[in-house]
């Protein structure tokens, strides 16, 4: 749920922001229940934003562009509701009453999504794809589920514009209706982050949205009928939303926007490898941006009753942001990476979450409470004893989101990938200081709306410039060893090994390394993969599996191209013509697997391969291909993202895309996960393959990962068949790449079966299934990101092992030699 929040507004309650407008209509008690009502509103709202994330990036992908059409989307919708509602609801009904209907009208369009989706999504399937289509079409399904209800969270702004007036005591309690309204965006992610979604699902996250929804208009409904409201005339000229000399304001609140999303995703592409790219994480980052944006926007609501001129506030606020943006960027690459935390530590993740949530305090603090600030000194620059209020304050809240939604597509699909998250720390504060001259260089002429250039002014002018230079060049590049080793950084200093390249890609961060003899490819701040034997034996495994079972492999789809180890060994089998990789991020193959080309055979240069830059899932949902085997090596579960890869829905969508006697292999970790995530993946693949089974990756005879292979028909391997294979001249490149990772026989390779699904009933007694509408093994993964049980976990489930009658075909010496096999 990175970036999915416009700072001005989290919610559709926005006009709370409004520093500098409150009536005498209403008494303290009904001011009271206000609070509350905002409080609902935005926890519903942010329930809802982090549910309709996930769901539509199940159908359209969740990749940096898949994700960019949903915020652009769901942002947009707000801005097209606060310019459009004083343009359509007429002045003569009840705001509160107006406000009322609009929270019941967004819980009855959430629960149409709720319903409606599946549909949508299937139509989008029939007739999406790849490319300018399938971009038009991912825009069209976004726009279908999320411009309704988002409309309606915008129109709520001029909605309660027009309940209140411009009075300095309504000054105070504006800024804490925002504040409330902001408070409530808080509760919401974090309920949803870690309890709703980690304990129930989607629906059931969506059923308590509605009921807050539900309980806020009832409630907002009864306070209309006890609130008396006497309509004033909206008609009007521009000049009521355009005063004069107000576009230096406009400008400003849009650069504002622009920076503050800009720099949610910078921050949380570091932060996340800082702390950890799970659930648990995105959801605190997202959750310390609004505790900022409550205090700024509360503090600057009750110091606008006192302040001569907003708009040298407004400019002095940007002139802060320049050093609050610096100090982030500072800490993340000079100060943070080298505390001294030890996250293998903590004896429970509670503990590091604590942690955790002061480091991101440290960095996110002071700006979000800034940004948040620049909204309410904004409505109070631009005249607000205008009568046309409603239409006033929706203009100013469609600058900042129009220019939200342009910082956080740039930021993620063009300053990033292009030029790295220290130039894009550096644009943000050149863009911030842009902002701040052009709010204070009108305040500070001679003459208002003319400027007097005399010598001072270029003095001045020319030193703010060259110290604003300084500052930017001052920001710090990006440690290479904070994307290599993320939140171990601190614990691996001196053992960085050398860096052979690092790369900052529209998706992710990644590094290759090397240490001694071992290259290492790092992503999401950690080891994916590497030439190590443990890692090597495990990549060729997926691969040669893949091919191997099935009689004729002849269209193998690899899943998560990554160091190419496992794409190279499905690519060197003589019976493969076609093979289509799926990956998300374009650096990985043209960068990273160049680099361990003599490893992988070069495999991205192999006229039988093809990479399709996608996700992967979206991928299969949009393609008409058939395959003879699918070899899948995703993320680590616990990165947000990657259970979409191990639900069943998924595996389902796989097996539709097999061939008869078509085979997978699929890659579990048991290092840094629990064993209630492994029994997870593992109960949900074979509730999707019944005549599924393991094959162990052993550390020094220890447990350590997996691969689960799994067909539609039952599993039979003929391992004379096999070894009659690989003796071909033609298999001796399969053969040899066996031989290099310790199999010198098929009775070797397939000696390291640890277990099928009928052996396995008791170990996976209670094991919660992985679902579309629960995404529970994100969760579940996430609670044993710093834990490493692999050993026990192994042996507890390899306890049960049996070899099966009837699966393995073979000499007596080699069933034996599988029977006989030692797994601990």
């Amino acid at each position: 749920m990175w970036l999915e929040l416009g700072y001005a507004s989290p919610v559709g309650i926005s006009a709370s922001a409004n520093p500098v407008t409150q009536s005498h209509r209403s008494s303290t008690p009904q001011q009271t229940l206000l609070l509350l009502l905002f409080l609902g509103s935005g926890c519903a709202a942010l329930i809802y934003e982090v549910v309709w994330f996930q769901l539509l990036s199940l159908v359209i992908g969740s990749s940096a562009l898949s994700m960019g059409v949903i915020l652009a989307t769901f942002m947009g919708g707000m801005c097209i509701g606060s310019l459009a509602f004083p343009r359509v609801v007429p002045p003569t009904i009840h705001p509160l009453r107006v406000y009322a209907l609009l929270e019941l009208g967004i819980a009855a369009l959430s629960l149409v999504i709720l319903v409606g989706l599946p549909y949508a999504g299937g139509l989008y399937i029939a007739i999406g794809g790849h490319g300018a289509v399938g971009f038009f079409f991912r825009s069209l399904l976004a726009a279908l589920c999320l411009l309704p209800p988002t409309i309606l969270m915008g129109a709520t702004l001029p909605a309660m514009a027009r309940w209140v007036e411009a009075s300095p005591r309504g000054v105070s309690w504006l800024g804490l209706f925002y504040g409330a309204n902001t408070a409530g965006a808080v509760i919401g992610c974090v309920l949803a982050g870690y309890y709703l979604l980690r304990v129930y699902d989607m629906s059931f996250a969506i059923w308590v949205g509605v009921g807050i929804n539900v309980l806020v208009g009832a409630a907002g409904w009864g306070l209309s009928m006890a609130a008396p409201y006497t309509p004033h005339d909206e008609g009007g000229t521009r000049e009521d939303v355009m005063p004069a000399g107000s576009s230096p304001v406009y400008a400003a609140i849009a650069i504002s926007g622009m920076t503050a999303l800009g720099a949610e995703v910078v921050w949380t592409r570091l932060l996340s490898l800082l702390l950890g790219a799970t659930v648990y994480t995105f959801s605190l980052i997202v959750a310390v941006f609004l505790i900022g944006l409550a205090i700024g926007s509360g503090l600057a609501s009750i110091a606008v009753r006192s302040l001569g001129n907003p708009r040298t506030a407004l400019g002095i606020c940007q002139c802060l942001l320049v050093g609050a943006i610096f100090w982030a960027a500072y800490s993340l690459s000079r100060a943070l990476p080298y505390w001294p935390i030890d996250p293998k530590l903590s004896s429970r993740p509670i503990f590091q979450f604590q942690i955790d949530f002061v480091r991101s305090l440290w960095v996110v603090l002071p700006a979000a409470c800034l940004w948040g600030a620049s909204f309410p000194l904004a409505l109070a620059s631009i005249a607000p004893d205008r009568r046309n209020l409603g239409r006033l304050v929706g203009s100013v809240y469609a600058a900042n989101t129009v220019g939200a939604i342009v910082g956080a597509l740039v930021a993620t699909l063009v300053l990033i990938p292009s030029y790295g998250t220290q130039r894009a720390q550096r644009i943000l504060i050149a863009e911030t200081a842009l902002a701040a001259a052009i709010v204070l260089v009108p305040v500070l002429s001679r003459a208002s709306g003319e400027l007097i250039y005399t010598w001072k002014r270029v003095v001045v002018g020319a030193i703010a410039l060259t110290l604003v230079r300084w500052v930017a060049g001052m920001v710090p590049p990006l440690p290479p060893e904070l994307v290599a080793w993320g939140h171990n950084v601190a614990t691996s200093k001196n053992n960085y090994g050398q860096m052979v390249f690092v790369g900052e890609g529209m998706n992710s961060s990644m590094a290759v390394s090397r240490t001694g003899d071992t290259l290492n490819y790092h992503n999401a701040g950690k080891v994916q993969a590497s030439t190590l034997p443990i890692d090597m034996r495990l990549q060729r495994m997926l691969g040669h599996l893949a091919t191997l079972v099935p009689e004729h492999a002849q269209d193998v789809l690899v899943i998560g191209c990554g160091a190419g180890v496992t794409a190279g060994a499905v690519s060197i089998d003589p019976a493969v013509t076609h093979e289509p990789i799926a990956e998300i991020e374009w650096l990985v193959p043209n960068r990273v697997a160049k680099l361990f080309r003599d490893v992988n055979f070069d495999v991205v240069s192999n006229p039988k391969v093809h990479v399709e830059i996608d996700d992967a899932r979206h991928f299969l949902l949009t393609t008409k291909e058939k395959f003879d085997a699918v070899t899948s090596d995703p993320f680590d579960p616990w990165v947000k993202g990657a259970a979409n890869l191990y639900t069943k829905e998924f595996f389902e969508l796989v097996k539709r895309h097999l061939k008869p006697g078509g085979v997978v292999t699929v890659f579990v970790q048991l290092y840094e996960s629990t064993e209630d995530a492994a029994k997870s993946e593992v109960a949900t693949f074979l509730d999707a393959f019944p005549n599924g089974m393991i094959f162990g990756n052993s550390d020094n005879g220890v447990g350590y990962d997996m691969v689960l292979l799994g067909q539609v028909e039952p599993t039979q391997i003929h391992i004379d068949d096999i070894e009659h294979r690989l003796n071909r001249h033609e298999y001796a490149a399969v053969k040899r790449s066996l031989q290099e990772v310790g199999f010198t026989s098929a009775t070797q390779l397939f000696a390291t079966y640890a277990a099928s699904a009928p052996q396995l009933q008791r170990w996976l007694e209670g094991a919660q299934i992985n679902r579309d509408r629960n995404l529970r093994l994100q969760y579940l993964a996430g609670l044993g990101l710093n834990l490493y049980q692999e050993a026990a976990i192994y042996s507890h489930m390899v306890q049960f092992r049996q070899v099966p009658e009837g699966v393995f075909l073979g000499s007596a010496e080699d069933l034996k030699a599988i029977r006989s096999a030692k797994h601990r």
